[in-house]
């Protein structure tokens, strides 16, 4: 029996163009294939799950902002005024706002918010504790975290998405992921950089604060310890739902690096994770090519963009969906009664 790979590199090439003449987005149709094992892919309803959620660390003075504006930038994507409304909007993606753990208690009801997309209130915390000073998570926050996003993979099932994406949003999380790849082997050189925009005197003491930090834990390196002892919430619920989505048959996009390193925690338990995974984009941020090298993934697209929310994935995953759509509506050499120069050079 053809396998899957192969059936769809043979529709792929019975399509009216030249052969390959797609480039990558063909690889992409290829991938989407196997995730669903079904010659031709179809994507249908496209969900974002955007992960909210506060980090100790912050309160070490490593980044520009108050971890206020956190729950601040919560509200405003429920009003509709962030740039992944904007974003998810014009390429078709519902979105799907996760308050995992942010700071300053719970948010009014949603009678009360009126917000523009859905709005789901999973916190474990009310942020992670300082992993500078202690652990950031305990061993049942972090389990009932990975838990929480394995619920929310099955979520995304029973909402029918045929591709979902996955968008972080936390004052602080830069300095929790590059925490979390060093203690899994990343130099602190390579995956320590700006963030929201800090100067050369801020980003010494960020990469002293981030290289301390996992000195003090010093974690196994294994996706569920780091995550216990440098992690938070949000990381720990990033990574069950792409741990969840086995098996599944459905694909995630990942935006940045915070995201792309909570995957890397679920690589660290399941590295055949990357077989569901693209990556969005490849970040301006640094550490980010080595990270997704490290996990087998191209990026889609490289806009220079570090914004964060999952508009880096939204567009790669609008993109992987063109490709698809590509391969579903054009007509073959035979429907189009178009030669096949294939076909044609055999017959010499």
């Amino acid at each position: 029996m053809e396998n899957i790979r192969t059936a769809m590199e043979r529709h792929l090439d019975n399509l009216t163009k030249p052969r390959g003449s797609l480039g990558r987005l063909e690889t992409y149709c290829i991938k989407m294939a196997e995730i669903q094992k079904q010659v031709p892919p179809k994507i249908g309803k496209k969900g974002i799950y955007v992960f909210a959620g506060d980090h100790g660390i912050a309160g070490e003075g490593v980044s520009l902002y108050p971890q206020e504006v956190t729950r601040q930038m919560v509200l405003n994507i429920l009003a509709g005024g962030a740039g992944i409304n904007a974003l998810a909007g014009g390429t078709g993606w519902e979105i799907t706002l996760v308050d995992a753990g942010v700071r300053g208690g719970d948010f009014p009801p949603d009678g009360e918010l009126k917000p523009v997309c859905r709005f789901l209130r999973e916190r474990i915390n009310g942020g992670s504790r300082n992993s500078y000073r202690e652990a950031a998570l305990t061993a049942g926050e972090t389990e009932a975290a990975l838990e929480r996003g394995r619920s929310l993979a099955k979520d995304a099932a029973e909402r029918g998405y045929g591709i979902t994406a996955i968008g972080d949003l936390g004052i602080g999380n830069t300095s929790t992921a590059a925490a979390m790849l060093v203690a899994a082997g990343f130099g602190p050189g390579d995956v320590v950089d700006r963030g929201t925009g800090i100067d050369d005197a801020m980003l010494e003491h960020k990469r002293r604060i981030v290289t301390e930090a996992v000195k003090r834990r010093n974690p196994p390196p294994r996706g569920e310890e780091i995550l216990r002892e440098l992690g938070s919430a949000d990381f720990a619920m990033m990574a069950g739902f792409i741990l969840g989505l086995e098996g599944k048959g459905i694909a995630c996009v990942l935006d940045g690096f915070p995201v792309s390193s909570a995957a890397y925690m679920a690589w660290l338990i399941n590295p055949g994770v990357s077989d569901w995974l693209f990556a969005g984009h490849l970040s301006k941020v640094t550490g980010h090519r080595p990270l997704l090298e490290r996990m087998g993934l191209e990026p889609v697209v490289s806009l220079e963009m570090r914004l964060g929310e999952g508009t880096g994935a939204v567009i790669g995953g609008h993109i992987v969906e063109l490709g698809v759509l590509a391969a579903r509506n054009m007509a073959s050499f035979a429907d189009a009664r178009v030669t096949d120069a294939v076909k044609t050079e055999e017959n010499f």
